[in-house]
């Protein structure tokens, strides 16, 4: 059995050799340390190239600022949002959880925190968000179309239907019951949804901000994406899943307009409207007969 050495002893002088402490096996090792160096910074940019690019389009983190989504999600916790379904062009639904960028100055006298340059680093490249961006996070309660209404201390209201909602934070009340705004009822428009506070006690939601240019509502084309999981600290992993009660039956039952029309016609204007359809196929049937005695009479 032939060893490493007797190899290298094998191999002409100044070529690279299998093993020993020849010229050759020398030069090897310089060459793979250099080669290391020269690669570590273009690995170091493709690393932070592709970071850039999932924060961009596909998930980013978000911390939690305040206590305005308690029990749901606490102050201090990180979400990853999905930023990719919006590229193709679905909107927010009820009962999501989503971060979207302030539509009106809602953040107006809220301090602006000073990140150091490891901080900016890592909100640059999306493990923490950029202190720069005024984003807020809430409960999606109402779409374009939908009518959204608080009465005394609850249940909340959407198209008539009583949400039942466990996520509401334990002792507050579905509706808050003060001359602010916690007494409403609304249309949302198309393109609109209608956010609220799982503390509702302590959130300055769409409730509160009816006086801005949107009346309280949040533009779809503000909505960064929607929070998917709580991703920190690690004993408080989970989803954030939509609530059942949103699905329920007849929720997205929104009379039509020209349905609504036909059933508040009087009977006289409908049966006006039909007169023409009658006409025609009275003309139709009469037809057959006529051309029926054209025929009899020409034969005579």
């Amino acid at each position: 059995m032939t060893s490493g050495n007797d190899s290298a002893e094998g191999a002409p002088e100044g070529e690279p050799g299998l093993g020993g402490d020849g010229p050759g096996a020398a030069a090897v090792r310089p060459g793979g340390s250099r080669s290391f160096w020269k690669e570590l910074p273009i690995l170091i940019g493709i690393a932070l190239v592709l970071a850039l690019l999932i924060k961009t389009f596909l998930v980013q983190a978000f911390s939690i600022p305040s206590d305005s989504m308690q029990n749901t999600l606490q102050q201090g916790d990180r979400v990853l949002v999905d930023k990719l379904t919006p590229w193709f062009g679905s909107e927010p639904e009820r009962g999501e959880v989503v971060v979207f960028h302030d539509p009106d100055n809602w953040l107006a006298g809220e301090p602006t925190p000073t990140p150091n340059p490891v901080q900016k680093v890592l909100s640059w490249i999306g493990l923490m968000p950029s202190a720069e961006e005024k984003d807020l996070i809430k409960r999606v309660i109402g779409v374009g179309g939908d009518t959204v209404e608080c009465k005394g201390s609850g249940p909340l209201k959407v198209n008539g239907k009583a949400l039942n909602e466990p996520y509401v934070y334990p002792g507050n009340t579905p509706c808050s019951v003060d001359d602010q705004g916690g007494q409403f009822k609304v249309k949302v428009p198309e393109g609109f949804i209608w956010v609220m506070g799982d503390h509702r006690q302590n959130s300055r939601d769409s409730r509160y901000n009816q006086s801005d240019r949107n009346h309280g509502m949040v533009p779809v084309d503000k909505v960064v994406g929607r929070a998917i999981v709580k991703a920190w600290p690690i004993n408080r992993w989970g989803t954030l899943p939509v609530p059942d009660t949103f699905d329920q039956p007849g929720l997205d039952q929104q009379p039509s307009a020209a349905a609504s029309a036909l059933t508040a016609a009087p009977q006289g204007i409908a049966g006006a409207a039909l007169l023409p359809v009658a006409v025609w196929r009275r003309r139709r049937a009469d037809r057959p007969a006529t051309e029926k005695n054209r025929s009899r009479t020409e034969n005579r």
